[in-house]
């Protein structure tokens, strides 16, 4: 898993965050209003029920009421409204004398009761009918305040999640918006670059948000440290470049004097460490040159790998060369890249150095070695992959990618069943140059 997958999105971060609080809010407001809507409820059923009974107390004053002491009377209304509304006339001994259909046969109250009470599954409101002590009691059912409840409850609850879910959608789009100058500036950083030659860096521009400007301000004083520490690289690698080819200039020479004072047998002896003398003057400077931070290969060639390898010193291996293998790259920088990794395979005890180019811009590379495991070969593929080889390779591997990429393309490690194995990517150039060369200058 890359740290891109494993790193926790802000984006995402915020999204699961409202929505939770989109459903905690709609819910906590929800019971907020359904507890102050209750006793509004209750008093309004109340109200409802206290004009009912002034409403039945007019019509069992009429004297057809009156003729039918303790029987029924058809006064309620048909429907739903009927099943949760009753009625009943009590005298002062509590003996019944009226009652609605939906109404038990039984009194409410054994003893005259005025005002708001309660009975089972009922809630009465008992209102007087005059002087004779008699007593109407008007009540409703409880599944009806419930029901009212409930349903001014669901209505709450829906209304504030709705309301939350419509600013759970409003905020997410405003948290997208305001992140994307983040994007913004991840876009502005990957086509960022510093330009060594002159000391410059291309602009980020402004930010776009105030909170965004210590990161720019950071960005460019890091530019500017960064800008520093590579013309102290670069004047370092000019003096170092200087102090090692005198010496071997020096060296060079001194050859030359002795080729021509020492006698036959020994000539062409001094003549290879002349040339192994001349072969790591370019060597040392292609080292120096790619250790400069930006440092690309500059003078591509076709080059013999064959006549290359003749001329690297590789004492206990035996080089096997692929017939016509050659390769479009820096002549000095590939030689230090071979020069490393043969000697790597002498090393960990490698014999034979097999070597061919399976296009024109891949060099492979395959010995007889010990090889390494499969877990060892992953673990040093991502070090070099992330360029976070220290402590984790040597450095010829390490060398051998930086030439890779100085020329556009990387250094991948093969599955082999025996032995080591390892293949230079280059990049194709735009133009190369199609002249035999070996080192520069």
């Amino acid at each position: 898993m890359s740290l891109r997958e494993a790193a926790p999105s802000i984006r995402a971060r915020l999204a699961n965050a409202l929505t939770v609080w989109s459903v905690v809010w709609g819910l906590s407001v929800g019971a907020a209003v359904w507890l102050a809507a209750a006793h509004e409820v209750d008093e309004l059923l109340d109200d409802a029920l206290q004009s009912s009974a002034e409403l039945v107390s007019v019509l069992v004053r009429t004297p057809q009421a009156r003729g039918l002491p303790g029987g029924t009377v058809e006064l309620a209304a048909g429907g739903n409204g009927a099943e949760r509304f009753a009625w009943q006339v009590v005298a002062r001994d509590g003996r019944l004398e009226l009652r609605s259909p939906r109404a038990p046969d039984t009194p409410w109250r054994n003893t005259p009761t005025a005002g708001f009470g309660d009975a089972e599954h009922w809630r009465l409101y008992g209102l007087p009918l005059g002087a004779d002590g008699r007593m109407l009691y008007a009540a409703q059912t409880r599944d009806e305040r419930r029901e009212a409840r409930a349903e001014v409850a669901l209505g709450a609850v829906l209304s504030a999640l709705a309301v939350g879910m419509l600013g759970h959608l409003w905020l997410r789009s405003r948290v997208r918006a305001e992140l994307q100058p983040l994007q913004t500036l991840s876009d502005r950083l990957a086509h960022w670059d510093l330009d060594p030659a002159r000391g410059t860096a291309s602009t980020l521009g402004p930010a776009e948000r105030r909170e965004l400007q210590p990161v720019h301000e950071a960005l460019e004083a890091l530019t500017t440290r960064l800008l520093a520490r590579i013309a102290s690289e670069q004047a370092f690698s000019a003096h170092a470049a200087h102090a090692l080819r005198t010496p071997l200039a020096g060296i060079d020479t001194q050859l030359a004097v002795a080729l021509r004072e020492c006698p036959a047998p020994l000539q062409e002896r001094l003549q290879r460490v002349r040339g192994a003398a001349s072969r790591l003057q370019g060597v040392v400077v292609a080292l120096l040159g790619l250790f400069r931070t930006g440092a690309q290969a500059q003078q591509r060639v076709t080059i013999d790998v064959a006549q290359m390898l003749q001329r690297l010193p590789a004492p206990g291996v035996q080089l096997h060369v692929a017939p016509g293998a050659r390769i479009d790259g820096d002549a000095d920088l590939l030689a230090a890249a071979l020069l490393n990794l043969v000697d790597n395979a002498q090393r960990h005890g490698a014999a034979n150095v097999w070597v061919d180019t399976p296009s024109p811009h891949t060099l492979r590379l395959r010995d007889d070695g010990p090889g390494i495991t499969a877990q060892r070969r992953r673990q040093l593929q991502d070090a070099l992959d992330l360029q976070a080889t220290e402590g984790v390779t040597g450095l010829g591997l390490m060398l051998a990618d930086r030439v890779a990429r100085a020329h556009g393309g990387r250094l991948r490690l093969l599955e082999t069943t025996a032995g080591f194995a390892v293949e230079m990517e280059l990049a194709q150039p735009a133009a190369t140059d199609h002249g035999m060369a070996w080192f520069r200058g």
